[in-house]
């Protein structure tokens, strides 16, 4: 679920298992459907015309980017808990923050992609603006990001600690 500097990304091994299934589905029958389908329209007539050929020639690029986007997450994915931290915040982890230094107003989520978002916890990305406001620094420090009207906002780090979701 983190990722370090040498681009290493935790994984739990169910989550592993999830991206892999879904890779061996994308990488077998899904390009054996989407070929069979802009077979299918091509036999339609006039390509120029044809929005089934056209749409399913979309489709198959959008699976490919993903099989491209798996592959490379999954060549690069260690299963196992990331190692731990000294509190520092970090990809992974699930990060609770005081707002304006309010400690009575305040939101605990998980500092994440979209691959390992959860139901259980809120999931922020690390490129999202307030995840990579609050990314490397420490419990106990402030960090500052930017609101979407432009204005900054600060924020205090109160927990950073290992997802284990």
């Amino acid at each position: 679920m983190t990722q370090t500097s040498e681009n290493v990304t935790w994984l739990t091994q169910e989550a592993y298992n999830k991206l892999k299934d879904e890779l061996t589905h994308l990488t077998g029958p899904a390009r054996t459907e989407i070929a069979a389908k802009i077979a299918a329209a091509r036999e339609e007539g006039d390509l120029r015309e044809n929005g089934g050929y056209h749409a399913a020639k979309e489709e198959q690029g959008k699976q490919e980017l993903r099989v491209r986007q798996l592959t490379q997450l999954l060549e690069n994915a260690k299963v196992g808990t990331p190692p731990a931290t000294d509190g520092e915040v970090a990809p992974g982890m699930v990060v609770t923050i005081a707002f304006d230094g309010d400690e009575d107003d305040t939101l605990t989520f998980l500092l994440a992609s979209r691959e390992y978002a959860s139901s259980e916890i809120e999931t922020y990305s690390p490129q999202s603006p307030l995840g990579s406001g609050v990314m490397g620094h420490k419990v106990g420090e402030d960090a500052e990001y930017e609101l979407p009207n432009g204005k900054k906002a600060s924020v205090t780090i109160l927990k950073a600690e290992p997802y284990n979701g």
